[in-house]
């Protein structure tokens, strides 16, 4: 079994906002509630200041990529907490758009997870992070590939599959 940390309420939405620097521009209430940091603790600072030691680096590369590209993505993270504990969220990232079509910053959205499905992506992230520690992004990356590959599906198609628990 899992640990799946602080449980998220149903009704939750924890939302941030970057600039094109990952820099923190705006937290609202449930970002404070769960990360446990105040508003001057945050703002202005990486919005890795709540990442977990067990995400692997291959997920966030991903996020970026597909961001950077102006496409939106969804991801299953584990998150830390001003005290070290964490939570778990099912996010939604997507680029901010200005009315000239230049990316401008970064809007995120997170959720509640299906239990399910953290029970499955653990695993695959525990092998990430370990390949990660033992080699490189690259190798992590790999490992993601063949679990995409196995299911036959893209990458938001495998982890929305998850989500509602298919």
């Amino acid at each position: 079994m899992i640990d799946l940390g602080m449980e998220l309420h149903n009704d939750t939405l924890i939302t941030s906002k970057t600039n094109l620097k990952s820099a923190i521009t705006y937290c609202n209430h449930d970002f404070y509630t769960y990360s446990g940091f105040s508003e001057s603790e945050v703002l202005g600072k990486p919005h890795n200041i709540v990442r977990h030691k067990d995400m692997p680096k291959a997920v966030f590369k991903l996020l970026w990529d597909y961001i950077k590209q102006g496409k939106e993505v969804f991801a299953f993270v584990k998150n830390r907490t001003k005290d070290n504990s964490h939570y778990w969220v099912f996010a939604n990232v997507t680029p901010s758009i200005d009315i000239n079509k230049n990316i401008v910053g970064y809007y995120s959205v997170r959720r509640k997870p299906n239990p399910q499905a953290i029970e499955a992506i653990a695993p695959l992230y525990s092998a990430m992070v370990e390949a990660e520690r033992n080699g490189s992004i690259e190798s992590s990356t790999a490992i993601l590939e063949r679990a995409l590959m196995q299911a036959g599906k893209s990458y938001n198609e495998f982890i929305f599959e998850l989500q509602r628990g298919v």
